[in-house]
């Protein structure tokens, strides 16, 4: 019978320790994409410079369809994902609000697509209720912008 109080109980004082905390107040992840017909290992290279001209530093790049072709299916098309971060704006993101965490690093995907290549990233919310949390997105999704439109230049 002890049992049978104890576990509601029990279980109601873990819910009661769980909560969550949301970073924004944002709906849905924003995404900024550009497209272009420049050959995709161009693209990949001058995702790099880019990268670098912002001054980032990349900390990891997942070859999901070369591998994918590797294991054995011959024609899967090419996709990319370029992880990067640059420390002092992970900083100050993370002191703006711990909870941001969820959007480093930074990354980029890159895929082909219908005879093009695909850029695309995803952009920081700038409608939360920090105002400074969104000033500061403001200027970095400047930056992620400038990355996917300079690798998809012609």
């Amino acid at each position: 019978m002890l049992i049978k109080l104890l576990i509601p109980a029990i279980l109601l004082l873990i819910t009661g320790c769980v909560s969550q905390i949301p970073v924004t107040n944002s709906k849905s992840i924003q995404y900024y994409q550009a497209e272009t017909q420049k050959p995709y290992d161009d693209v990949l290279a001058e995702l790099e410079i880019a990268i670098a001209e912002h001054n980032f530093r990349i900390t990891g790049h997942s070859r999901v369809g070369k591998v994918i072709r590797e294991r054995g299916t011959k024609d899967f098309p090419n996709y990319d994902t370029l992880q990067f971060c640059n420390l002092t704006h992970a900083k100050t993101l993370l002191l703006l609000s711990p909870h941001a965490v969820s959007y480093m690093p930074c990354n980029v995907v890159t895929y082909d697509f219908k005879g093009k290549t695909i850029i695309k990233t995803h952009l920081l919310p700038i409608d939360t209720n920090n105002k400074k949390l969104n000033q500061f997105s403001e200027k970095m999704n400047i930056k992620l912008k400038e990355i996917v439109d300079f690798a998809a230049e012609e």
